[in-house]
């Protein structure tokens, strides 16, 4: 796959290499940040099915981690906020809370 990127010398074709890709689901996340990078844990929420007590838990289980730079992590979430605008512009508002179906007010 390849698509052609604007930098600020002109256009540059960027390559993109997916064989060694990996696909994963992740419903949750959580952040940890230095001075210098983020790091995100991606990974599934649910129910534990094995509670220590009798209380109901919640159990994050972390599958993936990816660490970037604050720059790339600044250009990511102008991205997501960008897909996120134009999705909602076509099917209406996206709900946080779960259970509450895409587009229901």
């Amino acid at each position: 796959m390849s698509e052609e990127i604007q930098t600020p010398d002109g256009q540059v074709q960027l390559v993109v290499d997916e064989r060694d890709m990996k696909s994963q689901f992740a419903n949750g996340y959580r952040i940890y940040t230095t001075g210098e990078e983020v790091v995100v844990d991606f990974g599934f929420n649910m129910l534990n099915p094995n509670p220590a007590n009798a209380q109901p838990q919640m159990l994050f289980k972390a599958n993936d981690r990816i660490i970037m730079s604050y720059p790339t992590i600044k250009r990511l979430s102008l991205s997501l906020a960008q897909l996120v605008r134009r999705y909602e512009d076509q099917f209406g508002p996206i709900p946080i809370q779960p259970g509450t179906g895409a587009g229901k007010k």
